[in-house]
């Protein structure tokens, strides 16, 4: 199923306000963390950029999620480390490039790569993810960095004894999340519907929504239960607790934006009026968070 992997020269698109050089800065396995959840089962922490998790056994190497491009040499050689060999199987939890712009280098060197089928139609067409710090400018992608399976609302992945649940519960952070389910391991991968190190980003000017961002994360609730490790898109591994509380934060917020607007307030007023006090001492761009639930109840 794989070829050998290489890599060129590396132009890396910002996304979900990830600061990251020109994606040619220097990058190797030692700044990879590696946090062992379950047997021969992984969660990668980076310095900047998505969480991967990785499954190891006798089928090979699944991943979700594979970060920027720059980072596929560097996390290759820690999973080798980890007593894998290649990537034979990727999914995607969305199409934003900290965490599917790695397909560019998997995809042609023979990885078989997943997504809901509407992440693989926004990478076939020009895309600007605004991020309100920047407008970050996405090219088509080349075929083989594109997803050769891809779901609607739910699908099913047999994979080194895990039978993986990948769901969909319609738009939020964008049109094409997954929520990634290995119920042997009991963990779940959110991709960035769920972050803990900072407020959601929602892609609203491609089709994300607050109000499904609380319905996913509520869906998924009814999928777990107490005992299932939560991984985030970004930050420290979570609790079905964290994700219920998160949910309560989101919807607060939303209705307090709301409120506002009802009133008659702008979007400069609307960030004045500091919606998220609550919690800014736990997390991080609150503007970005604030600017784009405006952006969705406003249009």
């Amino acid at each position: 199923m794989r070829t050998s992997l290489a890599i060129a020269s590396v132009v890396v698109y910002l996304a979900c306000g990830t600061a990251v050089a020109q994606g040619l800065d220097h990058f190797d396995a030692s700044d990879i963390r590696a946090v062992e959840l379950d047997d021969n089962f992984y969660i990668l922490y980076f310095p900047t950029g998505g969480n991967l998790l990785v499954s190891i056994g006798e089928q090979g190497v699944l991943i979700v999620d594979d970060q920027f491009r720059n980072r596929v040499p560097a996390f290759l050689e820690r999973i080798r480390g980890l007593g894998g060999n290649g990537v034979d199987v990727v999914i995607n939890t969305h199409w934003h490039a900290d965490h599917a712009q790695g397909n560019r280098v998997l995809g042609a060197g023979g990885s078989w790569i997943i997504s809901h089928l509407n992440s693989r139609e926004m990478l076939t067409r020009e895309r600007i993810v605004n991020t309100v710090q920047a407008q970050t400018p996405y090219p088509v992608w080349e075929t083989s960095a594109l997803p050769v399976a891809t779901f609607d609302e739910t699908m099913q992945v047999h994979f080194n004894g895990q039978r993986v649940d990948l769901m969909h519960f319609g738009r939020a952070h964008t049109t094409g999340d997954a929520a990634v389910i290995f119920r042997g391991h009991n963990v779940v991968h959110l991709g960035d519907v769920f972050n803990t190190s900072s407020y959601p980003f929602i892609d609203a000017d491609n089709g994300g929504h607050v109000d499904g961002v609380i319905a996913f994360c509520e869906a998924v609730l009814m999928q777990i239960d107490e005992d299932t490790v939560v991984v985030p898109g970004h930050g420290e591994v979570a609790t079905y607790q964290d994700l219920r509380d998160y949910v309560d934060m989101v919807q607060t917020v939303r209705d307090r934006i709301a409120e506002l607007v009802d009133d008659g307030a702008n979007l400069d007023e609307v960030i004045a009026a500091n919606p998220t006090a609550d919690w800014d001492d736990e997390l991080t761009n609150s503007l970005r968070f604030v600017d784009r639930v405006y952006a969705n109840l406003t249009r």
